[in-house]
This record gives structure tokens, sequence and C-alpha cells, in this order.
């Protein structure tokens, strides 16, 4: 059986202001039908760009030696009119940002039905019925109903879905997919990495998986190919580089994962955990908070008499899968939702009574940190305007001596050189920017910090650092903390209690060690089993148990 990809002596080189930069060097690889292959590294290792090199999408400033075959075709050199007959027929590729990938202004079942009759010759009515199954297939809730929705209008998590559903549309041969499950919840991931299995099983897709996520690499993946400043530096079975790896930096990687610690029966295990009574004051409290957006029957209730406190110098993990409510819950405790019922109070004054420089005050207590800082950050600001912006708004009677010495103390506190401050954002690495978002949201040194997924898009070695800047700050500073997250892992690893989120209620909260260890509903034993773990031979028995539950 021939391979569906074939990638022989890839070399690529982008030409920059400065000069020539190689990205990727001498790389072959090979992707047969029904087999996925899993491609790791961290940012600026060349993943992603052998991934774009593969489907012909590098840009004009790309010099490409080497070669690349899909099924059989050249894709080196090769006209844009036969690469575009190849992709999304005999290759298809899920990008990690679906809010690139969607176009804002047609509906979702409109941009899946296109996909359809790009490549077949089938009715507007026939592609619209396939569009609305392609949806129920990648588990979108009501795909009737969600088909006419506008990308704007799903979940982060909904819309990966779709972007998913677009790519498996014509049953295409390869698949490349970079970072395909970033953005998803755990119970989510874990559906649409059943739903590639059965693809590759019963179609012969070939998978070239591109992720920083190792439970991801064993639960999917046949083999990997771990790369390092270009280069693949070792590849293999599965079990061999997870469980055995013999280059070094393979080992630094799987060293940096969070897992969630499980004792002998594939339960967490318990520590001493405990959740006192406090007398403090919360720093923030939710009570019975209900939020809805829209009117009519397609108004949707995001938040249903939740309630939540987060204590002086504690951090509170906020968990659920997608469209559960936790982004929205953290809206409103930074005042950017006002709660249609029940009271939500900062720093111990009700915020919803609050005006005019009362709330601005109450307000500058509060750091937020985004799950992505390309979004978050101005492009067309230097890092230092981006950090002195709170200060601006703030701290008006600041001097731009006094800023400038602020803005460079705050760089200095999440371990960056005071010199990035001239550079814009581009310039940066995916970790320093998180790290500059960071250091925005503490320029005012805030007694709360709201950190949604601030993480789950940095590769793991990154992600620990900023975890761990993080951590050491907090002690330092003693902010509270309000972490969103679908990693149950980094939860366990970073919060001292956790609220998980059901389609807007409050299922179940409590010390995070006991609550992971004994969780007292279905929903929480879930997500639990649901967390995929770096280590093949356990993530297959840790599904087969999944299944087994589930059809019980």
């Amino acid at each position: 059986m021939n391979d569906i990809l074939e990638i022989d002596g890839l070399g690529v080189t982008f030409s920059t202001e400065t000069g020539e930069v190689p990205a990727v060097r001498d790389v072959s690889l090979r992707v047969r039908p029904g087999e996925t292959l899993a491609l790791v590294g961290e940012s600026g290792s060349g993943k992603s760009t052998v991934a774009l090199a593969a489907m012909g999408l590098l840009p004009g400033s790309a010099r490409t030696s080497g070669r690349v075959g899909i099924d059989g075709t050249d894709v080196v050199g090769a006209p844009e009119a036969a690469l575009a007959r190849l992709r999304g027929r005999t290759a298809s590729m899920v990008f990690q940002e679906p809010a690139t990938a969607l176009d804002p202004l047609t509906r979702v079942g409109a941009q899946i039905a296109e996909v359809v009759r790009n490549h077949r010759d089938v009715s507007r009515s026939e592609a619209a019925r396939e569009a609305v199954e392609l949806l129920r297939r990648v588990g979108i809730p009501e795909p009737e109903r969600r088909a006419s929705a506008f990308p704007f209008q799903l979940s982060g998590g909904q819309r990966q879905r779709v972007v998913i559903a677009m790519a498996i549309a014509n049953s295409p041969g390869l698949l490349i997919a970079d970072e395909p499950t970033t953005a998803l919840d755990v119970t989510v991931q874990a559906e649409i990495l059943d739903l590639l299995r059965r693809l590759a099983a019963d179609s012969g897709t070939g998978v070239l998986l591109v992720t920083h996520n190792m439970g991801v690499v064993a639960d999917f993946a046949d083999r990997v190919a771990v790369m390092l400043r270009g280069e693949v530096v070792e590849t293999g079975p599965v079990e061999e580089v997870l469980l055995r790896p013999t280059h070094t930096y393979t080992r630094k990687l799987l060293a940096a994962v969070p897992r969630l610690r499980f004792d002998g029966e594939g339960v967490p295990t318990a520590t001493a955990d405990t959740d006192p009574a406090d007398p403090d004051t919360p720093v923030v409290r939710l009570r019975d908070v209900g939020v809805r957006f829209g009117r009519g029957p397609r108004a949707v209730q995001a938040l249903d008499g939740v309630s939540l406190d987060v204590r002086p110098g504690e951090t509170v993990g906020l968990v659920g899968e997608s469209g559960s409510g936790k982004s929205t819950a953290a809206r409103v405790a930074l005042g950017l939702v006002a709660p249609a019922a029940g009271s939500v109070s900062l720093f111990g004054s009700d915020l919803g009574r609050a005006r005019g420089r009362a709330r601005r005050a109450l307000l500058s207590g509060v750091g937020v940190v985004l799950q992505d800082p390309v979004a978050s950050l101005d492009a067309r600001m230097s890092v230092a305007e981006c950090v002195a912006e709170p200060l601006r708004m703030h701290r008006r009677g600041m001097s731009a001596a006094e800023r400038r010495e602020r803005v460079g103390d705050a760089l200095e506190l999440v371990r960056l050189p005071r010199e990035l401050a001239g550079r814009g954002p581009r310039e940066l690495s995916g970790g320093q920017r998180q790290r500059v978002s960071l250091a925005r949201a503490l320029v005012l040194r805030p007694r709360l910090l709201v950190a949604d997924e601030p993480t789950s898009a940095l590769d793991v070695s990154v992600q620990r650092t900023v975890l761990e800047v993080i951590a050491e700050l907090q002690r330092e500073l003693g902010f509270a903390c309000l972490f969103v997250s679908h990693d149950l892992a980094v939860v366990q690893e970073f919060a001292r209690r956790v609220v998980v989120l059901r389609a807007g209620r409050v299922e179940e909260q409590g010390p995070v060690m006991s609550t992971l260890l004994r969780p007292e509903t279905e929903y929480t034993r879930r997500l639990i089993a649901a967390v995929p773990v770096p280590d093949p031979v356990a993530q297959r028995r840790r599904r087969a148990a999944r299944r087994t539950e589930a059809t019980t």
C-alpha cells in the first residue's frame, strides 16, 4: 500500500528583512493510509511549517526544497489550480484557530455546504442536508438550528468542531490537523479524537497530527516524530517514544507535561486537602447570578443561579465543557457582563451599584489574562505601550518616567528583560507574548487576577514556565486568582478549590483534590475520565473503560 503522504528532504527558508531564516532542515516523513503520525515540538520547532508545506500553503517569502507528495501528486512547485483540486478532496487541513478559518459573515451550514459543492456535483439542498449531518457527526447539539448560526454565535469549541466538519466533508485520504483540539474541553476532545479515529479506520484516512498535547498523542497517534529547531530529532512508534524516549529533548518535553495524579486504581491521588471556613471577605463573590443572551425562542441562558467565592490569596479553578458558562462567569466577575439576576460583589462592594469613578476604582483592582495574546495585544503598539495601558487609564497622575519604571518592573516580574519594551508583540514568541499579557495584568498590582485559558495555546514547556511565573507572583504579591480552564491536570496542580459548571449551572464545587478524588456527580466523573494521559498503554485502558461505562 502506497504512502498517502511522502516528505523527502524537506527544507524551508524564509526571506526576511534581516536575511534568510531557515525554518525546516532535511525533514523526511511518511504517513500510511489509516495511520496517524504525530508531529510534536515546542513553538518555533518547525512543525506547523511542515504541515503548511505539505498543503502548499506557505507564504511567498518561503523558499522550499525537497519533495512533498500527496497520493502520488507532487506538491512542491505544483500550479495553484492543481493544488486547489487537491485541497479539500484528497487532503484537508484543520487549523488551530477557527476564528481565522471561518467567514464571520456566513452561516456555518452554508460554509460547510460550500466545501461539499466545491468538490462534488450535488444540489444546494443536498449539500445543506449533508452540512447538518456533518454537524451532528462532530457532536454539535441541535445541528439543524446551529447550521443557521453565524460563527460568533457559537462557543470556541463549537467553532472548532465546525472547522473539523468542513475538513472531513469529502472524506479526504489525508487529514492534516494543526492543534485540532487545543480549544476543546476534555470530553469534546475525546469525542473528536474518537471521530477522527473512526474516520481513519473506516475510510483509511491518514492523519498528520501537529500538537503539543502529549495526552492526545498517547490517545490517538500510531507513530511520533519530535522536532527541535527545524529538524526531526527522534521518531518511532508511540509507545517507544513516549515511554522510552532516547533524545534528551524528548525527555524534557515529557517532564513538562502537567498530569492528573493517579494511584494504582486509576483515581486521583488524595492529598492533605481541606476547605476551612475562611472569615476573610471574598475578593469576588457571585450570588445566584443569571445571564441570558438574546431574546425570544433563540435566547440562551448562559448562567443560571451561579454562586461562587474567591478569597484573598487563593486560586479557584473554573472548569466545564465548552458552553458551560465558565468564560461568561469570568466576564461577570470582570464587570464586562451585567447579570440579569443575582449580585456580584468585588472587594466587598456591590459591583452592580458602583458607578463612574467608584466603579473604575473597583475594577482597577482586577487584572485579566486571556487565552490568545495575539488578539489581546495591539500589534500597532510596542510592548511598553501595551503594558502601560492600564496605568494610563487608572493612574492618570503618573508621569511618563514613573510609567516607564513601572513597566520595566512588571516585565522583570514575569521574567522578561526590560529591553523587550521597545519591541512589537509580533516580534515575540507565543510564550513571551503571554507573559507580556501577564505583565499588563499585574502592572497595577491587582488584588484579583482573572485568567481565562491562559496557557491552552502554549506548548508544554512554555505552559510550565507561564504557570510557574503566575504561582511565584501569587506567592509574592498575594493576589487571588479565578482560573478558567478545560485542562483538569493544570487545575489540579494550580488551584486550591474547583467549581464545575455544566450548562450554566454549578454542578459541584469544593477542594480541588477531594473533588477530583471523590466527585459527587456523574458529569464530573465523566470529565475526569476523558482526560488523556501521556502514556499510550494507560490511555488505551482508560479509553476502553470510558467506552464500557458509556454503554452500561
